[in-house]
């Protein structure tokens, strides 16, 4: 039971008895897998600085943390969560009893992303188990050394037949899982690879989730705190060298901020990773870029942009090493939608800062790119904050902070357009990876039974055909 088909094979024969297993059985899965996790956590910090020079405390804060959070919050809330939730009374039906019943999907295929590689694969498979489904999981070939702990880690805790890791590359492994006839695929990465992945799920009519990206713009208000929007700014976008789903992209700012913004967010770098360059690239706190090819494309968006007329405050094209797979943390002013830098999601720790003359042109700017996976807004007017939020739209928005609002358990977490499709965290998860399913139970006495046929014509007589009488007049 080694290639996809056999696995997938073996899962539909145990699908029914993980189907019907009670949140007590599940919850006991998941303590298991959250055992599984702490016991083995420092290999996990071996792992993923091995891969990219993820620092282990950025590794705990965005990755084992968040993780167990969730797992936690699934415990806590699954015996509700799987509840019938009843639904409102019916006046033609008043013994009737409906309720919303929540159901397993059945077979879930969960394909994780390198940037966030035990995260963004935890999370996910932690829903789906609380939702009761059996899972094959794929992480990312970028990884190898998390993806290989990974598969370990699951194996450990549960059976193939229930929940396997698949690996290798999209165009060896990928299209062979995604052939398959699952009922659920849940996709994170390029909207690219995303529209791949519906594609090949509608084929087999599968249900989906695409958690994808995009141009995340920063929007500063005239009324923002230059010191403190500056300080959260430059933490978000050099948070994993930029390499976040969620990452500001790019900065529209007043034209008379943009300056003194450019220059608070070099100095906050300069304190968190460095005051020189030499000192930020042997920085232990600098995430390193996942591959070579990524900080190629990175120093070719700097250079067109420069030769463009864009500046650099801080960092620079010259300062790239690609065979080290290190980016600097750079700013840039000067930049105009032109420049190729504005024309993709960045990925890196590369941040363009726009300059407008009017709120409106700001608004309009982001208005006329596709939607975002998530929008900051900083600024003091309650006034420019609520008309932001009211004339654009995105998957998350977070005001006066950075990347925060994937924290909160009980609210979404999802894109909308090009940045993706449906969404989890919390409940969210756990209704993601179940089919609702209505369930009405007929009580003593069925009020229809007075109207079926034959039907009423007039002339008609007795108390069946005065009932029908009047249903048909309510109905016209």
């Amino acid at each position: 039971m080694n290639s996809p088909e056999e696995i997938f094979e073996a899962q539909g024969k145990k699908r029914w008895a993980v189907v019907n297993t009670t949140a007590k059985d599940r919850i006991v899965k998941l303590q298991k897998l959250r055992k599984a996790i702490v016991d083995r956590q420092q290999e996990f910090y071996d792992a993923v600085w091995a891969d990219f020079h993820k620092p282990r405390t950025e590794a705990w804060l965005t990755e084992v943390f968040p993780a167990l959070e969730e797992i936690d919050y699934n415990i806590a809330h699954l015996p509700d969560w799987m509840e019938d939730k009843p639904a409102s009374w019916s006046w033609m039906f008043p013994l009737n009893r409906s309720v919303s019943h929540f159901e397993p999907k059945g077979r879930v295929l969960i394909m994780a992303p390198w940037n966030y590689p035990f995260l963004l694969f935890i999370a996910p498979v932690a829903a789906a188990i609380a939702a009761g489904n059996v899972i094959i999981a794929k992480p990312s070939h970028k990884t190898p050394r998390v993806s290989a702990l990974l598969e370990s880690l699951i194996a450990d805790v549960f059976a193939k037949d229930e929940v396997a890791v698949v690996q290798g590359s999209g165009a060896e492994i990928g299209d062979k899982l995604l052939a398959l006839p699952f009922d659920h695929m849940f996709f994170t990465g390029s909207p690219k690879v995303g529209a791949h992945v519906a594609e090949c799920a509608a084929k087999v009519h599968a249900g989906i989730t695409l958690e994808l990206g995009g141009k995340s713009p920063v929007i500063v208000l005239d009324s923002t705190k230059i010191a403190d929007a500056a300080k959260k700014i430059a933490w978000g976008k050099c948070l994993n060298a930029g390499q976040t789903c969620i990452a500001p992209d790019y900065v529209l700012c007043p034209r008379r901020l943009v300056q003194p913004l450019a220059e608070a967010v070099a100095d906050n770098i300069r304190k968190m990773y460095g005051d020189t360059e030499e000192a930020r690239r042997s920085s232990e706190n600098f995430v390193r870029i996942v591959e070579t090819r990524a900080a190629e494309r990175h120093k070719a968006l700097m250079e067109d942009a420069v030769g463009k007329g864009a500046k650099d405050v801080i960092g620079g094209a010259e300062f790239c090493d690609a065979d080290a797979r290190y980016t600097p943390a750079t700013v840039l002013t000067g930049v105009t939608p032109d420049m190729l830098i504005m024309q993709s999601e960045i990925f890196g720790p590369i941040l363009p800062i726009v300059a407008y003359d009017s709120l409106d042109e700001a608004i309009q700017f982001v208005q006329a790119r596709p939607k975002p996976l998530a929008l900051y807004i900083f600024g003091k007017s309650e006034r420019d904050i609520d008309r932001v939020l009211r004339e654009t739209t995105s998957g998350s928005t977070c005001v006066n902070h950075c990347i925060l609002q994937i924290e909160n358990l009980s609210v979404p977490f999802g894109g909308v357009g090009m940045s993706g499709t449906g969404n989890y965290h919390g409940v969210y998860g756990f209704k993601t990876f179940s089919h609702e399913r209505n369930v009405m139970h007929q009580g003593a006495f069925d009020p229809l039974s007075c109207l079926y046929p034959p039907y009423y014509k007039a002339g008609d007589k007795g108390w069946r055909a005065k009932i029908q009488q009047i249903a048909k007049k309510i109905l016209g």
